[in-house]
């Protein structure tokens, strides 16, 4: 198991490829409206950020089209507000600058260029989402919402929590924004799911996969922030890998095709109901299962690349080929 596990880890040298990863602050550019001209900083904006523009005037604020600019009394509204300035405090200072995301991205991005060569990576930018998502994704661009990386004692989330309750806030962290864009990335635009996987097994392989691809992608970053469990939860996974197995196995769960019957296995949550005691076990437990198949697969399989991993639709060969008997 040790030397299986050195071998997944190992790292690919990404020295000589050249990427070079500086996260855009549309922040501060849209907080200039309120000292510029905003006819003149307006068209900066659709000239910088493009379509994103767009995209946050349309969508986050819900201010209509930039085509004209009857717009420009909502973002009078906005910057005149008590949130507006408040959240812009914290966020300044929590992000006076973003060297170490933009260090730690271009690590990734490189990972990502030494895999998949032809890939076009997005442009960065960072951005207030009105608490609406951690992260989203465009036309040729990825969205930081900085409001939900603020630390997991911000004073704003307390009010957010039917939103956002504390098992997902204790999470909104400076270090998590890294992960969260590389499987941003990888879900919604590298490797989209199949609507036609609907069984729980296609599910756990195709999660599975994903964070095999965070695992080669980001090789210094813990298990725990990739799938999002506290130390706690990923013991506990550990500790019953063969109960949780035996579970999926004795309730017929696999080839289980009504979500309803296996959501709660994938989708975030505190813990997962009907395992363990006290409501201590870890949620997504379809979603971590899946992980171990995924690396017991590849270890057995050295040969096999990540691209090809990644391509392989066949959930039921690699289940096959994981051998995975977890006791």
């Amino acid at each position: 198991m040790i030397l299986a596990a050195c071998g997944r880890n190992k790292k690919v040298d990404v020295s000589n490829i050249h990427v070079d990863v500086k996260i855009e602050r549309f922040d501060h550019d849209f907080d200039a409206m309120r000292s510029k001209p905003m006819t003149v900083q307006a068209t900066y904006l659709q000239q910088k950020y493009g379509v994103f523009y767009q995209d946050f005037v349309g969508h986050i604020l819900q201010a209509g089209s930039t085509n004209d600019t009857t717009y420009f009394k909502t973002l009078r509204d906005v910057f005149r507000g008590k949130a507006y300035t408040d959240l812009k405090h914290d966020v300044d200072a929590a992000y006076p600058d973003m060297d170490a995301q933009n260090a730690s991205l271009t690590e990734a991005f490189k990972y990502i260029k030494y895999y998949y060569p032809q890939k076009k990576l997005p442009k960065v930018y960072a951005y207030f989402s009105g608490f609406q998502a951690q992260t989203s994704i465009g036309n040729g661009y990825f969205a930081i919402g900085l409001d939900l990386f603020l630390g997991a004692n911000s004073r704003f989330y307390p009010a957010l929590t039917d939103a956002f309750p504390r098992y997902l806030s204790r999470h909104f962290t400076p270090e998590n924004i890294t992960p969260r864009v590389v499987e941003g990335i990888a879900r919604e635009d590298m490797f989209p799911e199949d609507d036609n996987d609907k069984s729980l097994l296609s599910k756990m392989v195709y999660n599975g996969k994903i964070l095999y691809f965070m695992d080669q992608v980001l090789p210094d970053v813990g298990d725990t922030t990739k799938i999002g469990y506290t130390t706690e939860q990923l013991k506990w996974c550990n500790d019953f890998k063969g109960k949780i197995w035996g579970y999926f196995l004795e309730e017929n769960l696999l080839y289980e095709t009504d979500y309803p019957k296996i959501q709660k296995y994938l989708t975030e949550a505190p813990f997962t109901p009907g395992l363990g005691e006290k409501n201590e076990s870890a949620p997504k437990l379809a979603v971590w299962t899946g992980w171990q198949i995924v690396r017991g697969y590849m270890d057995k399989h050295p040969e096999v690349t990540l691209p090809q991993l990644m391509a392989d639709k066949d959930a039921q060969k690699i289940l096959n080929e994981s051998k995975y008997r977890p006791q």
